[in-house]
């Protein structure tokens, strides 16, 4: 099997051994029978350890990113700090976006610098400044492509090439862009994080996380400390993102055309200042965007004449679009980030204009999400 639909489908999951049911089963327990002492069946002991549906998953998650380990969390930011713990020590220091999910940042500033290590914000695109960044104690670069919220694009392969040159790791979050559309450890990554939340289970209905490499001794201390730490789906959860993964491709296929129609028509709108969308021609990284994805996403932000009042307002007005944080579902989301997503983020270097505006488009009918914003921005 080599093609991704093919492998979101099949890749994991064969037929169950007893009964041939087509679907995982959610094997729902917490320990396992064993044939005698240190007996296992499978090498299930205890389920914080390892579970047959989680299995299936990490499995299947491996296959698509073209990993060769993938392991699953019971959120983005549990794979984040159980992959920060697992490589980075007091005294490391980390090269990150200066635009990025403000849970990640928090992670960073709040959390991570009370144990002694040192962040520094640094446009990813500006390669000469990530250059400039780098210090002997650099860990890891760590890039989001496209960015949360204002959908910038960084070159993969070139960080790549900087942080093998400086003996740091390269950790790409591609929950924005999905391994349908992008494959970082094709292009050098060491890691790729997801919270597989979004795009990934796409139906707004479970929290998961995800790592993935393709380098058998990181694997094995990321699997270390997934179980030392503990921070591990529940069987269902799993379920349900191996669930959403089937029909990825698909899904995707309908958010970037959703998505490259509400930019277009925000492009022409009076009231909108900006449109951030990597999909247009004058986006500052359309061209690498052009380059290493195949499509460039269901995201879109634009900012508004009228400053946060104004914004806040057209979030007020929409019917279709849903008030709401996180992304990535069937349905449409619209948010503030100022005030909810990035709120956490105010007063530092990655604090977002007050007038911006995020959409996570979803696949309902265009005319319908058209129309919505269309009445929304009078």
């Amino acid at each position: 099997m080599s093609g991704f639909e093919t492998l979101a489908i099949h890749a994991g999951q064969e037929a169950e051994a007893a009964t041939g049911a087509v679907t995982v089963p959610i094997y729902a327990t917490s320990t396992y029978k064993q044939d005698g002492v240190g007996g296992l069946r499978g090498g299930y002991e205890y389920s914080r350890s390892a579970n047959p549906t989680r299995s299936a998953l990490e499995e299947c998650l491996a296959a698509l990113e073209g990993g060769r380990r993938g392991l699953a969390f019971a959120s983005g930011l549990a794979a984040e700090d159980t992959l920060l713990r697992a490589v980075c020590k007091p005294g490391d220091h980390l090269v990150v976006p200066n635009d990025a999910y403000g849970g990640t940042f928090r992670l960073f500033a709040k959390v991570l610098a009370r144990w002694g290590v040192e962040c520094s914000p640094v446009p990813l695109d500006d390669l000469a400044a990530v250059r400039g960044a780098m210090r002997e104690s650099t860990r890891i670069i760590w890039c989001e492509t496209p960015t949360n919220p204002l959908l910038g694009i960084s070159d993969i392969a070139a960080l790549a090439d900087i942080a093998r040159g400086a003996g740091a790791l390269l950790v790409v979050d591609n929950t924005f862009a999905t391994p349908y559309l992008q494959q970082p450890l094709a292009l050098g990554a060491d890691v790729v994080v997801h919270s597989t939340t979004k795009y990934m289970g796409g139906h707004s209905d479970v929290i998961g996380g995800a790592l993935v490499t393709a380098d058998d001794e990181l694997a094995e201390q990321l699997v270390f400390h997934q179980n030392a730490m503990g921070a591990v789906p529940g069987p269902f959860d799993a379920w349900l993102v191996l669930r959403g993964v089937k029909t990825l491709a698909v899904r995707m296929d309908r958010h970037c055309a959703n998505a490259e129609r509400v930019a277009a028509m925000l492009l022409g709108h009076p009231r909108v200042r900006t449109v951030r969308y990597p999909g247009l021609p004058d986006h500052p990284g359309h061209e690498v965007a052009a380059k290493q994805m195949r499509g460039f996403g269901g995201m879109v932000s634009f900012q508004v004449d009228g400053g946060e009042q104004a914004a806040l307002e057209i979030c007020r007005r929409t019917e279709v679009f849903t008030l709401a944080e996180s992304l990535g579902g069937i349905e449409s989301l619209i948010e503030h980030p100022g005030r909810m997503t990035h709120s956490s983020v105010a007063g530092s270097q990655l604090e977002v204009p007050a007038d911006l505006v995020r959409l996570s488009v979803g696949i309902e009918s265009i005319e319908d999400l058209l129309a919505d914003l269309t009445q929304a921005l009078r």
